[in-house]
């Protein structure tokens, strides 16, 4: 046997790299006779893998039924083996058959998620397929291993959605973090708050270019939002492949399309159109019982959709200008002995996490919510660096981190000419590779604290599906390695010749992607 830790040329394209493997001689051979042996806890996920394995086939499927000696796939679930935690496996190809083993459904599907990649990429006409002999034992290095979509900038259509849910759960992601509202768009239905949609979903144009040297528009409309309907049915089927759908309302800031929507929820109380273009917008919440209890009425239907104990409030890039300015919101502050509107904030999102933690869910917020005092209980996600992340361990908060410096793949990743436009930044490939979760200056104690990583994915620039698939792959697939495979498992030569191998499994799926002979590696990236 040849173990893959030798950073040979490998054999199997997987990815994430398992934390062990090795091979075997000979091949299974997978026919349209071959059995599926499942348990009723497992058994949805050997009807998935029946139309996975071959497509458009009917693979036999018996339940709790001993095989006979037609061969068979196997999904073992043992709830009382600990060797495996609550996501590992241990998948066993042999020529007489293939066994899957975990202690958990989520462990049997991170299987047969493994299975599918070493099959040959392609359609095929014929009667079997040959999957080499291996036996691989796996487990995730951590168990936040997220991505975010922003389709409150510009819309995606529910069926991407589920597109992209399936393309996380094809390299065993389980987190897809929703930012649903922001200054240009308001993206969740919200029943006792209809203009929210009706007003807060459309902006009347978008503008052109970079917000930094554009005056000019599109003169577009553009617009969408999800039923409540839609979200469930978006977090049923990210349910069905192990994936946890984090939903974000943004506050105090980043909140013009609601304020455009209801002006008495804002510190002017004003008319204001929805946001048509990019930055930080000056438009907040005013911090009085009257909005609070309108947020909580928010969450109250947010909470029905989404049982993700993380609920992400945003907290990010408040401009205090209208408090500053604002008489009632200066006595505000007075009246309950703070000392600025940073600790302003403070309150506010302590007032937001205590109601959430009253439903039993956790507050989850960008790392602005650190500055006038971390809210208690609240997790930190980390993404100007990873200094927040470390300080928020530190005090014993738990963190996820996800700094633009490595995993915002709205940065250009190539130095192209003919790259698309992008708000900034630079993060090749390997950029994003090279990235390490835990810091290393925190204590044994502390770094437990650090629950994983995130790649985000805003869409200012971003106007389609094409284009935000083509900014996110294989970007994403890096990180996937990064948060699943032991640190001293990965290397980024042996990823990219595996990689390589995997790129037809993307376009099986559609996905347009940046080929990795086309990504270069160099130091800086001029802005445009």
């Amino acid at each position: 046997m040849n173990d893959q830790g030798t950073l040979t040329q490998p054999v199997l394209a997987i990815l994430p790299r398992p934390a062990s493997i090795s091979y075997g001689s000979g091949n299974f051979s997978l026919t349209h006779e071959t059995l599926i042996i499942t348990n009723q806890e497992t058994a949805n996920i050997g009807k998935w893998l029946a139309g996975e394995l071959l497509p458009g086939s009917t693979l036999q499927m018996f339940i709790d039924k001993p095989s006979s000696n037609q061969p068979a796939i196997s999904l073992h679930l043992d709830p009382n083996d600990g060797q495996f935690g609550q996501e590992g496996y241990a998948l066993t190809v042999a020529e007489e058959g293939i066994e899957l083993r975990a202690a958990t459904p989520a462990g049997i599907f991170y299987a047969a998620q493994t299975l599918k990649q070493m099959l040959p990429t392609g359609s095929t006409e014929n009667s079997s397929w040959s999957i080499p002999a291996a036996a691989i034992n796996d487990a995730p290095r951590f168990p936040w291993r997220g991505c975010m979509l922003d389709p409150a900038r510009h819309f995606i259509p529910k069926a991407e959605i589920l597109k992209y849910i399936d393309i996380l759960a094809l390299h065993k992601m389980n987190v897809l973090h929703l930012h649903l509202t922001d200054d240009q768009g308001w993206r969740i239905e919200i029943k006792q708050y209809p203009e929210l949609t009706k007003v807060g979903s459309q902006r009347k144009e978008t503008i052109i270019g970079h917000a930094r040297n554009s005056n000019a528009y599109d003169g577009k409309p553009h617009g969408g939002f999800y039923t409540q309907d839609e979200l469930r049915e978006i977090v049923s089927y990210a349910a069905e492949r192990f994936i946890t759908v984090v939903p974000e309302i943004d506050m105090p800031g980043h909140a013009q399309a609601a304020v455009a929507s209801y002006p008495e929820v804002g510190v002017l109380q004003e008319p204001v159109e929805v946001a048509t273009t990019w930055g930080i917008h000056p438009y907040l919440y005013n911090p009085t019982e009257e909005v609070l209890q309108f947020l909580r009425n928010i969450l109250d239907e947010v909470l029905a959709i989404f049982p993700s104990i993380y609920i992400h409030v945003g907290g990010d890039e408040a401009r205090k200008d209208q408090w500053q300015a604002s008489p009632a919101v200066q006595a505000r502050i007075k009246e309950l002995g703070l000392k600025d509107e940073d600790e302003l904030q403070s309150w506010f999102l302590s007032q937001i996490g205590a109601y959430l933690e009253s439903k039993g869910r956790r507050m989850l917020g960008w790392d602005e919510i650190l500055e006038g005092g971390l809210p208690a209980g609240a997790t930190v996600m980390s993404w100007r660096g990873i200094e927040g992340g470390i300080a928020a361990a530190q005090a014993h908060h738990d963190v996820v981190m996800t700094p633009q410096s490595h995993v915002y793949l709205d940065h250009y990743q190539s130095n192209d000419p003919a790259e698309p436009l992008a708000i900034g930044g630079y993060s090749p490939l390997g950029k994003t590779y090279a990235f390490e979760t835990v810091p290393d200056v925190l204590t044994s104690d502390q770094k437990k604290h650090i629950l994983g990583a995130q790649c985000n994915i805003w869409t200012e620039y971003i106007p389609s599906v094409e284009h935000l698939e083509y900014m996110t792959f294989p970007r994403l697939i890096a990180l996937a390695e990064v948060v699943w495979t032991p640190e001293a498992q990965r290397d980024f030569s042996d990823f990219c010749q595996r990689l390589a191998l995997h790129e037809p499994r993307l376009t099986e799926h559609n996905i347009r992607f940046r080929p990795v002979a086309t990504l270069t590696q160099e130091a800086s990236f001029p802005l445009r």
